[in-house]
């Protein structure tokens, strides 16, 4: 029943190319036609039934457990057939419907992130070796997507892109006051004290971060003007005259919105500026992922724009810019993943060919969730006050603040 189950919603399922299925049972099914083929061996019969009813989980374990095996390993060739698939796909089958549902129903119970549950769900990913990191990320450990304008072609130029233009957004002046919510390993708030002249406090509830943040300000020198401290947002006090963010806000969940918003709102001068960098859904709100959810980022959510200026609105913010990035960060996590792939004996030795399998599911499926699905990055400017920054979008580009070192020249 189950394989003529599967049968019937992938040749439902399938409008673009072929995907060949070898069955544990001997049998074959093949969906589709034409190009891309894809072919795919099931080695364990239990998965089939786990495949018809919760594909979003059970096509992630299958292949990081190696009972979805591929041939000639091709995860992108996969991963892309199913992506383009999933944005044409009909309605859910009868018997898929019902979870779906129940996602919908239960996702503000999946995003509740009081500050213990934030910091458990923190440690999951974020707590993991320093040295995994160090394997595909930059030399300034950005974790998050990296800007790529024109002429800009290796990773750490374009995260340092990134920083520089999250600069001239906040509008910097030497010795400004700076929270950095969610600081990571630091390079945002080392770089705006180093080369701008703030003094800034990074907070994060990593403590792998956390710790790793603090030696890199001790080793710089920036001790005087970089604190970090492992608290929560929500018990940090103020006031400060910017607020940055970057690749935090994805933690904090739907129900927490309005007092994040709120706790900026309370945190900024009067005359204060805050910039919000978030992975975000140019669509309809939904769920997580739940095999991201379950394996990656516990409590993670990408926002819908809408559910986020619900609550800024009610929070006496004014939104002085929006800034959407449509494919920055599939250019970035491909950099990642190749980077990745090119040490991953190394990240084998770390931990073991289940977790490298795992990661390279995660890397992918993000990249190709930017370039097929929905996902792109916001850049959210805000204010308490609407003449806080200048009226038009000229001064980033032309005259946005310069580092220190290159405004004394």
């Amino acid at each position: 029943m189950w394989e003529r189950l599967l049968e019937t919603f992938l040749k439902t399922f399938t409008k673009k190319g072929q995907i060949n299925i070898d069955l544990p049972s001997g049998g074959r099914i093949v969906a589709g036609s034409g190009e891309p083929v894809v072919s795919v061996r099931i080695t364990d019969p239990a998965l089939i039934r786990r495949l018809c009813l919760n594909p979003e989980l059970a096509v992630g374990e299958g292949y990081v457990d190696g009972r979805i095996l591929i041939e000639n390993d091709d995860l992108y060739g996969f991963l892309t057939f199913v992506t383009e698939n999933t944005g044409q796909a009909p309605e859910l089958p009868l018997w898929q419907a019902p979870l779906a549902v129940l996602r919908r129903w239960t996702r503000g119970l999946d995003q509740w992130n009081p500050v213990a549950r934030s910091k458990s769900n923190v440690a999951h990913h974020y707590d993991l070796s320093g040295k995994l990191y160090d394997l595909f990320l930059d030399a300034d450990k950005q974790y998050s997507c990296a800007y790529w304008p024109e002429g800009v072609t290796t990773l750490d130029e374009a995260q340092a892109a990134k920083k520089a233009h999250i600069a001239r957004k906040l509008l910097i002046e030497p010795g400004m006051r700076i929270l950095d919510i969610g600081c990571g390993w630091g390079g945002m708030a080392l770089t705006l004290a180093r080369d701008y002249g703030a003094r800034v406090l990074g907070v994060t509830l990593s403590e792998e971060q956390f710790k790793i943040a603090t030696q890199r300000a001790r080793d710089a020198g920036l001790e005087d003007r970089v604190e970090f401290q492992l608290i929560d947002y929500r018990k940090v006090t103020g006031p400060f005259d910017r607020i940055v963010s970057v690749g935090m806000f994805e933690h904090v969940g739907v129900p927490q919105y309005r007092t994040f918003f709120g706790k900026v709102h309370d945190l900024l001068t009067e005359d204060g500026i805050a910039l919000i960098h978030t992975i975000g859904r140019a669509a309809p709100p939904t769920y997580t992922s739940p095999w991201i959810e379950k394996y990656i980022f516990p409590g993670g959510y990408t926002p819908a724009l809408s559910e986020t200026m619900h609550a800024v609105e009610k929070e006496a913010l004014v939104e002085t810019d929006i800034e959407v990035w449509r494919l920055h960060y599939a250019y970035t996590l491909h950099q990642w993943h190749a980077r990745f792939m090119a040490r991953i004996d190394e990240a084998k030795a770390l931990y073991d060919e289940r977790f490298t399998r795992m990661w390279r599911f995660y890397l992918i499926a993000s990249e190709l969730a930017f370039v097929q699905g929905h996902q792109v990055v916001f850049h959210l400017q805000l204010a308490r006050r609407k003449d806080a920054v200048p009226i038009t979008r000229d001064y980033l580009y032309r005259d946005g603040p310069q580092p220190v070192a290159q405004a004394a020249e």
